[in-house]
């Protein structure tokens, strides 16, 4: 007769276990040096667009402003994850405290919303630049910008509060280790035991209010862009309007399409190597590109670091 394995009730245990990519076990140093370096790039690039945006006179507008918060953010998000997994890699002790695990994933998940919210924000901003341009000065002044930048970091901070605590008072009695480089979400429910549906419709339903409805407003900006633009008379006027709104597209499919597949799609789907190549997408691919993407490809932000560097 087989013998059944014994469940461990983990509800009250003080530590989970990061695996990370311990799948890989030949990698661990060489993954430590290409995550570092790709850490450094993302600190500087970010960096770089914060600092020239505030000392340049020429890009002291409303979408350099949004752009040096967003990049501000891109350091923060970045920030709540791979510091752990560079420990991780480098001494092979993947043991994190309850306490620490939930904090992560509070800081990933409300900056994750941030991120929703102000790519939203941009994409407005990038909307009546091209479809009001005369009004443009008017609605998007200073106090404006200010406000709504405001908004973006405030709302939907409680609600991710109050869906980590939730998270985190479920019974795990499956197992304590979590298949994943940070805590998140579906893996850590894989490890609760019980009727775990509510929960995923509390997941689901938080998907939808801070990561689709955003995406789909960002959709709605765009198609007004695009057709404002194809109106325009001038072939090198709709070519500039194109070039200033190519690059925030670029950023938002990488950032909304991974986020989407990892947040919306059903459990049964869910598999740690797709959940982790997801996550490595919207976590650190998207820091990584956004100083490239926004830099590379616009003129006066190349203006400006020419200025900066000696």
């Amino acid at each position: 007769m087989e013998k059944k394995p014994t469940e461990v009730n983990f509800t009250s245990m003080t530590e989970f276990t990061l695996l990370g990519f311990s799948d890989y076990p030949n990698l661990q140093i060489f993954l430590f040096v290409i995550f570092f370096f790709v850490y450094v790039i993302i600190l500087m690039g970010n960096g770089i667009i914060v600092l020239i945006t505030k000392v340049d006179q020429t890009l002291q507008t409303p979408m350099y402003f949004f752009l040096s918060n967003f990049s501000f953010l891109e350091i923060c998000f970045v920030s709540a994850t791979l510091p752990r997994m560079l420990t991780n890699l480098w001494t092979q002790k993947r043991n994190i405290s309850l306490f620490a695990c939930a904090t992560q994933m509070g800081f990933v998940l409300m900056l994750g919303n941030i991120e929703c919210f102000l790519l939203t924000v941009m994409a407005y901003d990038r909307y009546v630049a091209i479809c009001s341009p005369l009004h443009y000065p008017l609605v998007m002044n200073y106090k404006v910008c200010v406000q709504l930048v405001a908004a973006c970091w405030i709302t939907g901070v409680p609600v991710e509060i109050g869906q980590t605590c939730q998270i985190f008072s479920l019974p795990f009695c499956v197992s304590n280790q979590i298949n994943h480089f940070f805590c998140d979400i579906p893996p850590l429910l894989k490890l609760a035991c019980g009727d775990t549906f509510l929960n995923e419709m509390l997941v689901f339903t938080a998907a939808v209010l801070f990561v689709m409805i955003p995406f789909l407003l960002i959709l709605g900006s765009y198609s007004k862009i695009i057709s404002t633009i194809l109106r325009l008379p001038s072939t090198t006027g709709r070519i500039k309007a194109f070039s200033t709104c190519s690059s925030h597209v670029i950023v938002v499919a990488m950032f909304f399409g991974s986020a989407i597949i990892t947040y919306l799609r059903p459990k049964s789907k869910h598999s740690s190597r797709t959940d982790k190549f997801l996550s490595l997408f919207y976590t650190i691919v998207t820091p990584m590109f956004n100083p490239m993407i926004y830099t590379l490809r616009n003129k006066d932000a190349m203006i400006a670091l020419r200025k900066l560097l000696p």
